[in-house]
């Protein structure tokens, strides 16, 4: 699963496809709905790595034991061969 923290507006723009996008700032919000199985592997992604990374430290803490910072999106598009969809 790719799970992309910038804001909605930035995931309009480009994101990774296939990918779902859960702001950070509403990540303690909507975590426990949208990312049920804290056991399924994860990378998370944003424009640099530096929001991904504050999510994935959060989501450790929260119990999810698959979470990866993959940085950005377009090096986790080109990472997973998957290309860039724009909304």
């Amino acid at each position: 699963m790719v799970v992309d923290v910038r804001s909605p507006g930035e995931f309009a723009a480009g994101h990774v496809a296939g990918s779902i996008n859960l702001p950070l700032d509403s990540l303690a919000q909507q975590a426990a709905a949208a990312l049920p199985h804290r056991d399924q592997p994860m990378v998370l992604c944003c424009l640099s790595g530096a929001r991904s990374g504050m999510a994935v430290q959060w989501l450790r803490t929260q119990g999810y034991s698959q979470v990866s910072n993959g940085g950005g999106v377009s090096s986790v598009a080109l990472q997973l061969g998957r290309p860039i969809e724009r909304d």
